[in-house]
This record gives C-alpha cells, structure tokens and sequence, in this order.
C-alpha cells in the first residue's frame, strides 16, 4: 500500500553486492520512496566487472543516477517543488569519491572511468546529496541479495508499507528452520502398541546398528546353549 502526505520528497537507497554473479560481475539494487512504500525499485546485473565493492558501490549509484534525475524533471514538470534528492548509501568510501571525485581516490581508483563521477556533478549543482546509512536500514539490501528472518520482515514491511505482522516473532531462518526439523526428527519417540493394546514400547533415535544386531543374536545364542545344557541328564 502506497501513501503520500504533504512536504514528502523522494529519497533513494542504493546498493550494490560484489562479484556475486558467476562471471564476478556485481549486482545493484535501486529503491525510491516517496511517502510510504517503494514507488520505484529496480534488481539488475551491473554491465561491467569492478575491482572492488567501493568501485561496484559507485556503478550502482551511477546505474540510479538516470532515474534520479528523470524523476526530479518529471515532479517539476506537475508543478512540484523538487528538493535535493537524498541518495542513501552504506559505504562511506564511496560518499567521499562521489563528493570529492579525485581528491579522495587513491591509486587503486585511478582506472575508474570518469563517466562515474558524474554524480559529483550533481551534487555541485544541488540537485543530489548522499547521506549515510547504515547496513541494517538499507533498503536496496533487499534487492541485492537473500535476506532472511528479522531483516527480511522488516525490509519487507518498509517496502511494501504492510501493516506490523503478529507473526513478525516468530519467522525465522531457512537455516534455523532446518536445524529444528533435524533435531525434532532426531530426538521424535515413536510409539508402538503391541498386540494387547495397552502396553507401549519406546524406541529412540533411529534403528539399531548392525553390530548392536550381531551382538544380541549371539547372546541369545549363548543364552540358548547353556539352558540345553542345565537341562541335560547326568550320565
């Protein structure tokens, strides 16, 4: 569900998950919000390979930049006052090359294509501001990988504005999840009536093992062997 109320302005989250894809190719993730609820979101596969998770931070930002600005000319163009578009990020090296451009780079930066700093442009004119945040509260997290348990509720009711869930507690991880079944099935007490109905026999963890089998056959043998022979007449 989507809401809207006066004074609300975009704000995006940008992030990216490095080398993740089987050709080491990282992965961006775009979220958009205006008021409650994301009005944009994008998922898609970054269309060269990066050299670090900074560099793949800042392709992301520059795959958002298109619709930032597409957005902000689109609300001006209604009439709208359109304030400095705040861009979310999680990676403060990568708010210090999108502000500075070359000053904060180092050697290791010194490949990048001029092309993704283009944002530092807009920053200069006003039009886009980055603010940090934190991993938890990142929004765009959600696009970029698997999330589970807590995490995943929580981004899942920003996203999509849904109501505080009574169940929210109690989801848990596929892992968490596995681990329980596993340990449920291990320690289940199967109960076996026998033929009267009333007496019951329990039996633990699983079947018995070969050896444990050979070694009750050959006390039973025994067992057998010295019953014959006390009941044998002396000659």
């Amino acid at each position: 569900m989507l809401t809207i109320e006066l004074d609300d302005h975009p704000n995006w989250w940008v992030d990216s998950s490095y080398a993740v894809h089987p050709n080491m190719r990282s992965h961006s993730g775009i979220v958009m919000m205006l008021g409650k609820g994301a009005m944009y979101s994008s998922s898609c596969k970054q269309k060269l390979n990066t050299k670090s998770s900074t560099e793949a931070e800042l392709v992301g930002i520059d795959d958002a930049m298109g619709q930032v600005l597409w957005t902000r000319h689109f609300l001006a163009s209604q009439g709208e006052y359109v304030h400095t578009t705040t861009i979310y990020q999680d990676n403060k090296s990568t708010i210090f090359l999108a502000e500075n451009r070359k000053a904060s780079s180092s050697k290791h930066m010194w490949h990048l294509n001029m092309r993704y700093y283009f944002v530092t442009d807009q920053i200069k004119k006003g039009h886009v501001k980055f603010a940090f945040c934190p991993t938890q509260d990142m929004l765009a997290d959600f696009f970029t990988k698997p999330l589970q348990g807590a995490l995943f509720v929580h981004m899942r009711k920003r996203i999509l504005n849904l109501r505080a869930s009574r169940i929210a507690s109690v989801h848990r991880s596929v892992l968490e999840q596995c681990m329980a079944h596993l340990n449920k099935g291990q320690d289940k007490i199967i109960m076996i009536k026998e033929n009267d109905g009333n007496a019951k026999v329990d039996k633990t963890r699983g079947q018995e093992s070969e050896y444990d089998k050979e070694k009750h056959a050959d006390a039973h043998k025994r067992k057998y062997r010295d019953g014959r022979a006390s009941t044998r007449p002396s000659s």
